[in-house]
Order: C-alpha cells, then structure tokens, then sequence
C-alpha cells in the first residue's frame, strides 16, 4: 500500500503553520515519492470544520494522519477565546465590587465554557478523521503532535483513540522511522492504550537534524490553502534560524521540549527559504527561535545570517523576532537595523537583577540597557515589546520599585511611546521548574490535573500567589478601569503612583546570597 500522509493543523489563531511545512518538506525530501497533502483547519471558518475535514478525507485518502495541536493553556493577558482570561479570572477571584465580580464570574464561566468546549471539539476532530480514512485504508493510523501536545502528553493519551502516536517535541525522525517501518522505542512518543509514556521523557534529549531550506514549489503544491497567508501584506511568515535553548529560566517549558542543545540552521539554507518566500512577494517575516540570540557564542551566527540576508539583496524587508538583548553586540545591532528589524520582544520577567538571579534566568540587566542603547544609537526607532510578570519567587514592594526603575530606564532609551510593557501572570506549566518549587512548598499536589480549568486550580496555576496577589488584583482591575486599551502601560503607572521608583543602581545590583544546603531550591542564589 502506497503512503499518503495528511496533515492536519487543528483549529487556532492565525499563525502561519510552520511546523507541519516543515514536517512535510522534510519527508518530500527523503520519501519524494509519499504522496502528502496539508490542510490547515485555521483558514476554515469554525461552522466549517466537521465537513471541511470530512471532504478532505474523501478526496485524499490517507493512510497516515498528523495533527498538530498547537494551542491548551489560556492564562494570558489578551482577549481570545470568548473573552479576556486574565481579566476574567481577576474580577472573579479580587473585584470588591459585588457586581465586577458577577461579571467576572460569568466572564469565567464562558471561558471555561469554550475551553472545555475546543479540548473535545479537537479530539472528535483527531477521531473523526482516523474514523473517515479507515473506511478507505483500514489499517489508516494517526499522530497528534504539536506545542501542546508536548506540554500535555500525559493527559490528552487518555482522551485520544488507541493505537494514537502521541509526539513530543520535533516529529521529523518519528515520521522517517514510521515510514521505514522501524522501531520508535527511542523517539519521545508514545501509543496510546499500547505503551505508557517514559518517566521525564519530555526531557529526553531531540535527535539532532541539520535543517534544509523549504522548497516552497512543493509546498504550494501540496497545499491548497497555501495563497491565504500571502494575501495580507502585514501578515509575518515563520522561518526558523535554529531549535534548542540552553537556559534554565524557571517557568519556561521551551528547553524541555527543544532541548538544551542550540542546533544552528546553515546561514545559507535560511536565506534561501527566505528568498523564495520574497520572490513570493513576502516582506516581513518572523524567526520562529525560541531565542533569536539564545548565548553569546552564537553572536557570530546571528551576524553571518544578517550579512547573508544583506547580500541576498532582500533589502527591503522587516523582520521580527524574541531576543536575548544581554547577547548584542554594536556589530549586530547595525546589522539588525540594516536588515529592517521593526519589532522585538524581550523577556525579562523582573527588572529587579535579584528576582532575575533567582528565576534561573541567566542575564544581567546591566549589560541588556547597555546593549539596548548600543541598539538605539544603530538607528532602532520602533516598537519594543518587554515582558513582565509581576508575583514571581520572592516579589516584594522592592523588587516592584525596582523593576519600575528599570522600566522607565528603557522608556529613556527608546521613548516611552516605543516601549510596550506586557504584563504577564506565569501560567504555571508541567516539566517546568516552578511546578517543581510548588510542590516542594505544598502549593500544588503532584497528582493535579495542569489542564484543568476548575477555580481551585485555576487560581493556583495562574500565579499570583499572595501575600502581593490581591494587590496586584486590585492593581490590574483599576488599570482596566482607566485604560483598557493600554493596560500594560497603565499597570505601570499605577504601581509608580502607590510604591514609587527605585534608585536604577537597586535595580540592577543583587548581592550573593549564602547557598542554600538543599540542592533543589529554586530560589538559591547561582
């Protein structure tokens, strides 16, 4: 029986499906005879989906289905999914204003009303489709990979039919061995109902592939939704520079399901792909990276790919991307100017070098404001977007004064209407370290449930721990109150108003703390 992979993009935002184009150019490029086809239920319109798939499946038939499930977890500070999930949780949980509180409480219910509701829309899908496909191939079988799956690889293996691959991390060298008909008994998967995932298997290592350009011909032919992400100007294409990140950052689940290992993508191979999606007429693209510049030793990397980029003639293009600002240099910021980077993200959780330390996450603060003014005198005049999430390990009054300082500092550097503070809550994930700290504190039962949506635990894997959550409640809800439409920069104001600015010298000096006896404590000084 001849192979015939579908592959299906569940329903999400629109974000262009870089993982399953990738997926399938890499088996096109060892099987080019495996006939494939994409088809990304994110360009069909929700009423659509049942038949949409079902139609597909017909024309198709496939012997091998791949879902990729990109998106569970909700706790952020933007609307979506039937409404905003950090307002709503705040007014429920902190609104002293009995009906603030219905109304968050009912926000809530509507929430969890549409998340519950995707979490089984998505799984009838994956069945569905394995139902439809096996009325032509019988032996037809399924994997469900994806972002989300890999955070939530134990729990959604109870809800998906037996016989299911469920992926973690990066699924190339899966497909090649299912295609070759050998073992996947050292790949990060497991089957559902046949075998039991390994205990940390989300930590095992990915095996190393060196990235090819995507040959984009044999995309568009494989997708007939290819033109609907090239039709908006605007829009960002993902390319992706390199996978792994080395860094340790406590609620962060990227260097589990990547890995520590930073594997560089050829300058060369990237430019290319670029290039085709230029002669595409795509000007603004977006480097997929966990970190664009995750360490210092990549620098060199970062300024062969820029050159490359510069030299391919593609000089009129914006780009964007997250990015390490500890890990620039003069020499990469002209380069990044010169090149057309328009938008950056930098997350630095905390402007308190302390809580900095204490989060595992392996910058100085110093050295990221004196990189962001080497960036400014390069000619960067556009948008800044800098996380923050307020509550993590340790926060007091200080830290918070603190991190204000360093806020305004960056305002001086780039101006204030350039700098865009976007306030997080950690959403508290598996595999993480945080996970491990609230266990260790009795703040969370290792048996929970991290997909649940319940309040009890809800409110837990929000983290806004007291004894600043309700502070930080009544903070947020005034800022929605006065300024919906700019509540990062309002969240900031207000806590200037109440607490004040910290000298910028705190801010960025932390003294060593003694080293704690147990190994495992988050919060020992590194």
């Amino acid at each position: 029986m001849d192979n015939k992979i579908l592959y299906v993009r569940l329903p999400c935002n629109p974000i262009f499906p870089i993982g399953v184009v990738y997926l399938a150019d890499h088996v096109h490029k060892l099987f080019p005879d495996v006939q494939q086809r994409i088809f990304d239920l994110g360009a069909i319109p929700p009423l659509d989906y049942r038949s949409a798939l079902d139609a597909c499946v017909d024309e198709f038939k496939p012997t091998l289905l791949v879902f990729s499930w990109r998106d569970i977890q909700i706790y952020a500070p933007v609307g979506g999914r039937g409404g905003n999930p950090l307002q709503n949780a705040f007014e429920f949980y902190y609104a002293k204003n009995p009906l603030t509180k219905l109304r968050g409480a009912l926000g809530g219910l509507r929430l969890a009303a549409s998340y519950y509701t995707e979490l089984w829309r998505n799984q009838g899908l994956i069945k569905r489709g394995l139902k439809r496909a096996q009325t032509y191939n019988p032996q037809a079988s399924v994997v469900v990979g994806g972002g989300a799956v890999s955070v939530f690889y134990e729990q959604l293996g109870r809800s998906l039919p037996t016989g299911t691959i469920v992926s973690v991390g990066e699924g190339e060298t899966l497909l090649e061995k299912l295609l070759r008909g050998q073992s996947l008994s050292d790949e990060r998967c497991y089957v559902v109902g046949q075998t039991t995932p390994r205990d940390r298997m989300i930590h095992e290592k990915p095996t190393p592939l060196e990235k090819t350009a995507c040959n984009y011909n044999y995309i568009e032919s494989i997708w007939p939704e290819f033109e609907y992400y090239f039709q908006d100007q605007d829009f960002y294409i993902g390319v992706q520079t390199k996978r792994g990140c080395p860094h340790n950052c406590c609620y962060c689940v990227y260097t589990v399901i990547e890995g520590k290992q930073v594997r560089i993508n050829p300058a060369d191979e990237v430019v290319a792909e670029m290039k085709q999606l230029y002669d595409r007429g795509i000007r603004n693209f977006w480097f997929t990276d966990a970190q664009f510049i995750p360490a210092r030793r990549f620098i060199n990397d970062a300024v062969e790919l820029l050159q490359k980029v510069l030299d391919a003639g593609m000089d009129d293009i914006h780009w964007a991307a997250y990015i390490r600002a500890d890990n620039l240099t003069p020499e990469l910021c002209d380069l990044m100017v010169k090149t057309g980077m328009n938008y950056f993200e930098i997350g630095i959780t905390s402007g308190s070098q302390e809580l900095v330390r204490k989060m595992r996450m392996g910058y100085n603060l110093r050295v990221v404001l004196e990189n962001c003014r080497d960036l400014k005198a390069a000619g960067f005049n556009d948008l800044v977007s800098v996380n923050y999430s307020f509550n993590v390990i340790d926060e007091t009054f200080e830290t918070i004064r603190q991190t204000l300082a360093y806020h305004r500092e960056l305002e001086k550097i780039f101006g204030a209407d350039k700098v865009e503070p976007a306030i997080f809550f950690i959403g508290l994930q598996p595999h993480t370290h945080l996970e491990e700290y609230a266990f260790e504190k009795d703040m969370l039962n290792p048996d929970y449930n991290p997909m649940s949506l319940m309040p009890w635990t809800a409110r837990k894997l929000l983290w806004n721990p007291e004894p600043l959550g309700s502070f930080f409640g009544e903070v947020c809800l005034e800022a929605w109150q006065r300024n919906p439409y700019d509540f990062g920069r309002e969240v900031m104001n207000i806590l200037e108003e109440r607490l004040g600015c910290a000298p910028l010298e705190e801010a960025l000096s932390a003294p060593i703390e003694p080293e704690k006896t147990n190994k495992k404590q988050l919060v020992s000084a590194s």
